[in-house]
């Protein structure tokens, strides 16, 4: 990639959000971070997290790292230009909460509630963790496959995805398989952050292709708790559903990082495809 290409693609440039002076500042959505048309969800919460995490450092808050995050996805929004507009909630010792919502045309897109504070980074006291090699194996299959230019999945030009062959029979044409999905994930300019590791959790396919529904699956709402900044290297991504009734289906991601360290937790609520679509 030339330098151009870098900051076009590089997931801190692309959730850049530039202040207005007032608490609304504005952010771009990028082709880039996007599923076909639609902006990808789990960057739009980043973009949201971001402008939390700027309107604070306007206050002369020191502490501003995310916590929680609680996403409400109202309308999809179009790539371009959006506004966000920041209200903060409670100003707290341990956690600050700041509303934000995501505004396009005049229509709100996406709301959500930030909990910004300090993430631990000592060693937990108690851990349970799905296990998965640090690194991808030689058989992993890249998501958006060779050609990064071409395909619905334009997120492949800026993380390299890598899924286990063993959850990913969807591939080949199988279906039937129980919706549980295990992967690795990386930025492919610069290294992962926590904000990253929030989209991780969002990154796979929806976990019900593996039961035949394929296209798009929207989200209704998200929930991520961040747990520490990750280590540099590869995310491990384990990705399962609980229930899939009638078209909704929920989906619970764990990320882990390079150091087998529990680092985000994604669950969300969306609407599955019908099957064979």
């Amino acid at each position: 990639m030339n330098g151009s290409d870098d900051t076009a693609t590089a997931f801190g440039a692309a959730t850049t959000v530039r202040s207005l002076g007032d608490g609304t500042f504005t952010a771009t959505l990028r082709a880039e971070w996007a599923i076909g048309t639609h902006p990808h969800g789990g960057f739009l919460v980043a973009v949201l997290a971001k402008a939390a995490a700027a309107v604070l450092r306007e206050r002369g808050e020191a502490t501003v790292e995310p916590l929680a995050v609680s996403a409400e996805f109202l309308h999809a929004p179009a790539l371009g230009p959006v506004l966000l507009r920041t209200d903060v909630r409670k100003v707290g010792r341990r956690a600050t909460v700041v509303a934000v919502s995501m505004e396009q045309r005049g229509r709100s897109c996406v709301e959500a509630r930030v909990t910004t504070g300090r993430l631990p980074m000592r060693r937990p006291e108690w851990t349970d963790v799905p296990q998965l090699p640090a690194e991808p194996p030689s058989g992993a299959l890249q998501l958006g496959g060779g050609d990064l230019s071409e395909g619905p999945f334009h997120l492949a030009k800026s993380c390299d995805v890598r899924l286990d062959p063993g959850t990913a029979g969807f591939l080949a044409g199988r279906t039937g398989d129980p919706p549980r999905l295990r992967l690795w994930a990386r930025p492919r300019t610069g290294e992962v952050d926590v904000l990253f590791a929030m989209l991780a959790g969002d990154l796979n396919p929806p976990v019900v292709v593996g039961l035949g529904h394929r296209g798009w699956a929207p989200t209704v709402q998200l929930t991520a708790l961040l747990r520490t900044r990750p280590a540099p290297g590869w995310l491990r991504v384990f990705v399962e559903s609980r229930s899939v009734h009638e078209p909704w289906f929920d989906s619970d991601a764990t990320v882990v990082d390079a150091q087998g360290r529990l680092v985000a937790q994604v669950r969300q609520l969306a609407l599955a495809p019908a099957p064979g679509a």
